[in-house]
């Protein structure tokens, strides 16, 4: 075992050696390829961080404009519960033919709504997953 350490010490020794015995122009191009290696590194790292600040940044934003969406949405819904409740109230009234139709056409409209922000919850919980 120790012989073992003392041959990795020789071989240690030689390589300092051999470091202090290079002439001076090695040793430069040495410092200079390792400072180069360094400030590439550095660049990538500041990309990085300005890349992940981004990403955190429109995260952030999907996550607001989905949490809005399902607001309206849950909105939109309790409407169209109230219209329902309040048709079916008012279907033992005999209502007009065109208020039926106006009714309707409300109600089909707020569904066709209802579904485009149904999609768009849905686009936007992708893209937040995909973030």
């Amino acid at each position: 075992e120790v012989q073992k350490l003392n041959q990795q010490l020789e071989e240690k020794n030689g390589e300092i050696q051999q470091m202090i015995n290079q002439p001076p122009y090695e040793k430069e191009r040495e410092i200079l390829r390792l400072q180069k290696t360094l400030a590439e590194k550095e660049k990538a790292q500041a990309t990085s961080d300005v890349l992940c600040r981004s990403l955190t940044d429109e995260t952030h934003q999907l996550q607001r404009k989905l949490a809005s969406t399902a607001e309206m949405c849950q909105h939109l819904a309790k409407c169209l519960e109230e219209k329902r409740r309040k048709e079916k109230g008012n279907s033992d009234d005999q209502i007009p033919t065109e208020r039926s139709n106006q009714l309707l056409d409300n109600e089909t409209s707020l569904q066709a709504l209802i579904c485009n922000l149904q999609d768009e919850n849905r686009m936007l919980k992708q893209k937040v997953a995909h973030v």
